[in-house]
């Protein structure tokens, strides 16, 4: 299973495939009973997707047996016991991919010339990811982290060490250093090359950044750069450079918590603002139509909130699951197209938008 999303990997997921591209969607279960039958659905929606492909005419026989093999090996890479709330598999010619999500998703079967990321990308927005750079004296390693799930570290770029050697005894003793495993010329250097790298990963994937370390090692990084300064949050703990991903869960949950409820009061005052100039459009109805309008800046769900509509011609009306036209997942649709106009989408709890339909935007004009 694959770990959580980045624009690079939702950018190679949304690209165009050799038809059919295959997508099965499962909500899944954490705990018994209600997970008992999440293996019996997932075989019943496999075997759905292969009639599919077995019969649809313009899919070629040998594209027939590739992506149908596809999906077998996929069946055999779920993992139902660790499974979380929602489960994506894609197939194409040559290729699959599964996919776990802390989001539920609606039971499907679509066949395309993409892949359906919708559900994966509402997951992704929901779950606060974020980035803990964690320094020691000679490594600096980097973590992604989401909410639910202990980081898990980064292994292109980082882990960055110092090369051995680097440190002179015989300097730090004359010039009265031996106090400090951060003051010498070198270690800056070192931390100036964290900084950079750090920077460029941040830049190709936005997120909050937490930095962990000693007290010492922090306050050399702050001279390093802007790192620091711009962290979302500092854990003032040695000792976790090296994980493991635990560990650092819990060092951050505390800090996590704090820049959780401060970006929640941060979106309702934007709402309270964009309110008050009549700028604010409340409802799915409102919403999609301002988004499907790029006009809005920023759009806010509630974390829990699904609806299923249809569409009468002029507005999303209610509707029921099995209704001709019916949409399902309107709210991740929302998600998706709100992010593809560079609009900021933002999740809340539950309740916090009882007053304007649990979804809402700022427009922009």
């Amino acid at each position: 299973m694959h770990a959580p999303i980045s624009p690079a990997v939702l950018a190679e997921l949304r690209r165009p495939r050799p038809y059919p591209a295959v997508s099965v969607l499962l909500p899944t279960h954490r705990r018994e009973p209600a997970n008992s039958q999440d293996r019996v659905r997932l075989r019943n929606l496999l075997e759905e997707a292969k009639d599919a492909v077995h019969n649809d005419p313009e899919v070629s026989r040998s594209d027939r047996i590739d992506v149908i093999g596809q999906l077998d090996q996929a069946l055999g890479e779920v993992d139902l016991v660790h499974a979380e709330d929602g489960l994506a598999i894609f197939a194409a010619p040559g290729e699959h991919q599964v996919w776990t999500m802390a989001r539920t998703v609606p039971a499907r079967v679509l066949l395309a010339q993409t892949f359906l990321t919708r559900n994966l990308v509402a997951a992704h927005v929901a779950n606060q990811p974020f980035w803990v750079l964690a320094l020691s004296a000679d490594v600096a390693t980097l973590w992604s982290g989401c909410k639910g799930r202990a980081p898990e570290q980064v292994t292109d770029t980082f882990p960055l060490r110092r090369a051995a050697g680097d440190v002179d005894p015989q300097r730090e003793e004359r010039a009265g250093d031996t106090a400090s495993t951060f003051r010498d010329e070198r270690t800056r250097q070192f931390l100036r090359e964290v900084t950079e790298k750090a920077g460029v990963v941040v830049a190709a994937d936005p997120r909050p950044v937490y930095v962990a370390g000693e007290a010492a090692a922090l306050a050399a990084l702050d001279e390093a750069g802007r790192l620091v300064k711009e962290s979302a949050g500092r854990i003032v703990q040695g000792g976790l450079a090296e994980g493991p991903g635990e560990a650092l869960r819990e060092a951050l949950a505390a800090a996590a918590e704090r820049q959780a409820e401060e970006e929640v009061a941060g979106v309702l005052s934007e709402l309270d603002e964009a309110r008050g100039r009549k700028a604010l459009a409340g409802g799915v109805d409102e919403v999609w139509q301002s988004v499907a309008e790029a006009r809005v800046a920023l759009v806010a769900i509630e974390d829990g909130y699904r609806t299923t509509v249809r569409d009468d011609g002029d507005h999303l009306v209610p509707a029921a699951a099995g209704d001709r036209g019916a949409r399902d997942d309107i709210v991740d649709e929302i998600a998706e197209q709100a992010l593809d106009i560079g609009a900021r989408v933002r999740f809340v709890p539950d309740g916090e938008l009882a007053d304007v339909g649990h979804v809402a935007a700022v427009l922009r004009y």
